[in-house]
């Protein structure tokens, strides 16, 4: 099977697209293959991680400082939501900036987030089920939110009033979250 990737609004973030073979019975995907993602440019990956969340679940917009900056493979297996992400590279033509898309059991895409972005969803269907891999082992002490609904950063989440927990209602607005990110221009 094959993996197409294509970049969104932020041409960090990847929209990796896959085939599925589908019949009366049901279907098969190949979600992963270490071969195929190295040939495309992509990074390995140390960690799988699941979430279900109820419909007007927001969880995010979260990441890990450096040393242990996470980049995200991010897939909707259940329901939908509706995923974005966020420039926190302080050096960046696109800091603050922001790019989405939905994902959905229905289309077999996946949205690859790097280590410098904020990254979340909102679940748009009951029992959403996301599915992620990282690029770094999960770090309490190096975890980070940042405020889902910053103007300055204007994400227009396509429900008003989420389900927040209070780590994430109280996250910290742009001007004051704390990062370390570098920007590196391509050559």
């Amino acid at each position: 099977m094959n993996f197409k990737i294509s970049p969104l609004a932020l041409p960090e973030l990847l929209l990796v697209e896959h085939e599925r073979a589908q019949d009366e019975r049901g279907f098969f995907a190949e979600t992963y293959k270490e071969k195929d993602f190295a040939a495309l440019g992509l990074p390995r990956f140390v960690q799988d991680n699941v979430s279900r969340s109820a419909k007007g679940v927001l969880r995010g917009l979260h990441y890990q400082l450096n040393p242990c900056a996470q980049g995200k493979l991010v897939r909707c297996a259940r329901g939908r939501v509706f995923d974005a992400a966020v420039d926190l590279r302080r050096d960046s033509p696109r800091y603050g900036k922001w790019a989405a898309a939905e994902l959905s059991e229905d289309k077999p895409r996946m949205i690859y987030v790097p280590p410098g972005f904020a990254h979340g969803f909102l679940a748009l269907s009951d029992g959403a089920e996301v599915l992620y891999k990282t690029t770094a082992y999960y770090s309490p002490e190096h975890e980070r939110s940042l405020l889902w609904s910053d103007p300055a950063v204007g994400i227009p989440w396509p429900i008003q009033g989420p389900s927040l927990s209070p780590k994430d209602a109280r996250a910290p607005l742009l001007k004051d979250a704390q990062t370390n990110f570098e920007f590196a221009f391509p050559l």
